[in-house]
């Protein structure tokens, strides 16, 4: 597998040079509103001043955030859930993955408790996998990524299945296979296609590199 190596450019170091990093910013918002809110999302208009003083109306959904798991077995499959999803009308293959929908709860927990729920297995060892926002043009919805490995089975916490839970299949997969299906076009999800490529390429050096499950969000 091909090594990418960008190089990296320090703070102020020339002309059109600029470090290759996400960095917080916000531009001036003028006035809001929430035309539109449900149990979940809600949609937001924020009116913005542009670098060129235009005032336009930026609208996005805001979402709580999510969080990922890509577990693996000891011998290196990948752990995939199937669930129905109502908006693309498709039997999606996913990783475990649910909201941050419980008030303070550390995103390491969060993921915990997801993995427990929807797969039935525990992790020993856990690290942070990566970070993204799913589709920042439309949505502030962020979601960590975790890797779990060293699994076992979780002991019955008494969590009901309902609704599109209830019937939702798992399945190990080698991870050459899963990456071969996402480009073949047969896995859809983005967390789980994100997931699996990021756990493949950290696996290049054993996931030495890899921050660990209590890293900060930038």
């Amino acid at each position: 597998m091909t090594q990418l190596r960008p190089q990296r450019t320090a703070h102020g170091g020339g002309a059109g040079k600029l470090e290759i990093r996400d960095v917080p910013e916000s531009w001036e918002v003028t006035r809001s509103s929430v035309p539109w809110g449900a149990r979940v999302i809600s949609v937001k208009t924020d009116a913005v001043r542009m670098p060129d003083d235009d005032v336009v109306d930026r609208d996005y959904v805001v979402h709580p955030g999510s969080v990922g798991v890509v577990a693996l077995d000891d011998d290196g499959r990948v752990l995939l859930i199937r669930q129905y999803r109502h908006a693309v009308r498709h039997l999606l293959w996913e990783i475990p993955a649910g909201l941050r929908d419980v008030p303070g709860e550390p995103l390491l927990a969060n993921a915990e408790r997801e993995l427990a729920e929807e797969a039935g297995y525990r992790a020993e060892t856990w690290h942070t996998l990566v970070d993204t926002y799913l589709s920042p043009g439309a949505s502030n919805e962020r979601i960590r990524i975790f890797l779990a490995r060293d699994l076992s089975p979780s002991p019955d916490n008494g969590f009901q299945r309902r609704h599109e839970e209830v019937d939702m299949p798992i399945a190990w997969v080698e991870m050459p296979e899963a990456i071969d299906r996402a480009m073949a076009g047969m896995i859809h999800n983005s967390t789980a296609i994100l997931g699996i490529l990021a756990a493949y390429a950290a696996s290049a050096d054993g996931f030495a590199s890899l921050r660990p499950a209590d890293a900060p969000e930038a």
